[in-house]
């Protein structure tokens, strides 16, 4: 009996929504017997990761072929190739081709290595994935990066910033809402880069205002990370005026010090992420902001970090995704004077608890309250503000049900379903 092919996914959304055209390709093709890793390259921790669950599927399964791909095998085929568990590494570009994986070419290749120079790479999201279910789906508009942030090894791995066109992406959302999707996510890798790259240099706010105008039925729009600082205009305004777009952003901010933020490479400081917060809660008062930090970047002294501390409260920010910093062979940083590996682990669980302690405060603000969560599964669903919501009677999935927020948990809330 046919079993097909396995994808594990690491990382981001991006890498999720990948993973799923890599699956419509394998299954036209008929691929079947093998075990394919997309991988993240973010940290070198997420390598190591990534190297462990080969292994371990390897000794699980002795005669499936492997095959390797993603980030962290674009910018370290040979490391990958060397592995004797590893029967076949494909770069970024070639995983989304659907004839890199004919069985012929995917499991009998030759070469063991077929990884592009993602630098050459122009074409973005030649693809379309129908398939996600009636929940949410992921919709790529963007791609690559053309920033230089000194922690950073994925422009590498993804190549420069490409955007897809507006008119793409706009008939990707119609078919997915005909087909019952309730909510659509925009990613990419660097999103709020949108557009400079089209004719006439249309922005994320523009894109995003064409979906909701040109798709009418759709019901939620969901923005995956942006970097604030590039925030425009029109994307200010929609968060103002329209209700479909969700009241929740995910911010790339990365450290609250100003010299830290320098030493990054970022292009904003910290008192742009107050102003920032500050205006979109004016505009949007039910607003809740997630971030992304990283811990114990080099140099990074207690005084430094305090100020990291001081800026989740300063920006009022709910959902923090912390990282204790690790050293990426390549680039800039990984060359700099490192914190003590303890001290960043110490540094990135404080930032944790913080969030953590955020989080509760939000559920308790929120309790009582009566939302629509979009459910995910028979008994979680999401509000507008992606707060997760569990219930105990069971549900559908793809169903907004208004439900009381009766009672929480400290990381998600007991829905009973409204009179």
């Amino acid at each position: 009996m046919k079993r097909g092919t396995e994808i594990v996914t690491f990382g981001c959304r991006l890498n999720a929504y990948e993973s799923e055209v890599m699956r419509g390709h394998t299954d036209a093709a008929g691929l079947d017997g093998a075990i394919v890793f997309n991988t993240c390259a973010v940290t070198a921790e997420a390598e190591r990761q990534a190297r462990q669950a080969i292994r371990k599927a390897r000794r699980e399964n002795p005669q499936a072929r492997i095959v390797v791909t993603g980030c962290a095998a674009q910018v370290n085929p040979d490391e990958f190739a060397t592995m004797p568990e590893v029967d076949l590494v494909l770069g970024n570009d070639e995983k989304m081709q659907a004839a890199s994986w004919q069985p012929a070419l995917a499991l009998h290749a030759n070469e063991k290595v077929r990884v592009n120079d993602i630098m050459s790479v122009t074409e973005t999201a030649g693809h379309l994935v129908q398939g996600l279910g009636r929940t949410r789906a992921f919709v790529q508009v963007q791609n690559g990066c053309d920033h230089r942030c000194t922690f950073c090894i994925i422009p590498y791995g993804r190549g420069p910033s490409r955007s897809v066109p507006a008119g793409e992406v706009v008939a990707q959302v119609r078919i997915l809402v005909e087909n019952g999707c309730r909510e659509v996510v925009l990613t990419g890798v660097d999103m709020t880069s949108y557009g400079s790259d089209l004719p006439g240099a249309p922005s994320l706010g523009n894109l995003a205002r064409r979906i909701l105008k040109l798709v009418p039925d759709l019901e939620r729009l969901r923005l995956s990370s942006i970097d604030s600082i590039e925030a425009d205009g029109d994307l200010m305004r929609l968060i103002a005026d329209e209700e479909r777009l969700m009241p929740h952003l995910h911010l790339s901010l990365q450290s609250g010090d100003d010299m830290v933020l320098k030493r990054m490479k970022r292009r904003h400081r910290r008192d742009d992420s107050i102003r920032f917060c500050e205006e979109v809660r004016k505009l949007r008062p039910d607003i809740v902001f997630g971030a992304d930090f990283i811990a114990g970047f080099p140099t990074e002294t207690d005084e430094m970090f305090e100020n990291t501390v001081r800026l989740v409260g300063e920006c009022g920010l709910t959902w923090l995704h912390v990282f204790p910093f690790s050293p990426r062979p390549g680039t800039p940083a990984a060359k700099m004077p490192q914190v003590a590996r303890d001290v960043s682990k110490a540094r990135a669980e404080r930032l944790r608890a913080k969030g953590r302690a955020r989080v509760r405060t939000h559920l308790e603000e929120g309790l009582g309250a009566t939302r629509p969560v979009l459910m995910e599964s028979a008994t979680l669903g999401r509000t507008h503000q992606f707060t997760p919501v569990r219930v105990a009677e069971a549900a559908t999935a793809g169903e907004i049900l208004p439900l009381r927020l009766a009672a929480h948990d400290g990381q998600s809330f007991e829905g009973l379903r409204a009179a």
